[in-house]
């Protein structure tokens, strides 16, 4: 259930009976080809299709994240770390006053990563609260159905293709993409870093078949819905 579609009294009554909630964590920041908001609409929607068989209210996205080395690419927008901690935090604040103790953050940008560390601290400011930190794409079983279809995958490939993140009219480049130098990549200035990655993509195939991607979004929902219901401290 989308707390977009819930009034408050509704929410008031929820975290009576469960005190389960989940955030999702996107960013708005270049995918080659693809939609800029790919990491808020993944996170988006694997936060909803997983909770919503549970009747676990799933909180709107945080649409910005921390994505400084592609601010060459227009479109993009980061947010300082500063400021994602901060709004993290905050939210977090709100979503334990609404009544809920169990938060699962699904987190759909790899470079929000950092932000994890103020969970931990906003966790130690509260205690009887349990936060889980859940990078959908790198959870054990994804990763490695991800390998298991293509193991050259990287950020704006194949591997966040899905029918739900292309945009229309938009066809994807033919051929695989060499994977880039990463150590050298990381070490450029942003401007540098733009001319050195190109369109975007980090290196890989652009598009593989609809029935490979929903056979590996199934296994990813699963395994996000099973940490959503289970293994929660008493």
């Amino acid at each position: 259930m989308r707390i977009a579609d819930m009034h408050w009294q509704q929410v008031e009554a929820q975290a009576r009976k469960d005190d389960r909630a989940v955030l999702p964590i996107g960013s708005t920041e270049q995918h080659a080809w693809l939609s800029l908001c790919v990491d808020a609409i993944l996170a988006d929607k694997m936060a909803n299709d997983s909770a919503s068989p549970l009747n676990i209210p799933v909180f709107p996205t945080i649409n910005y994240g921390l994505t400084p080395n592609f601010v060459e690419y227009p479109g993009t927008v980061t947010l300082r770390l500063s400021t994602l901690c901060a709004v993290v935090t905050d939210v977090l604040d709100g979503i334990r006053r609404a009544g809920f103790r169990r938060i699962v953050i699904v987190n759909g940008h790899g470079g929000n990563s950092p932000a994890h560390g103020v969970v931990l601290e906003w966790l130690d400011r509260n205690p009887g609260s349990q936060v889980k930190w859940h990078n959908w794409w790198n959870a054990p079983k994804t990763w490695a159905k991800v390998q298991a279809i293509d193991p050259v995958a990287s950020h704006a490939s194949w591997m966040e293709n899905f029918p739900w993140t292309r945009l229309e009219g938009v066809k994807q480049p033919v051929g695989q993409k060499p994977m880039m130098d990463h150590q050298h990549f990381m070490q450029l200035d942003t401007a540098a870093k733009k001319a050195f990655l190109g369109d975007g993509n980090y290196g890989g195939l652009y598009q593989r078949s609809d029935e490979e991607m929903l056979a590996l979004w199934s296994v990813a929902v699963e395994e996000t819905r099973e940490l959503i219901a289970s293994g929660w401290s008493q």
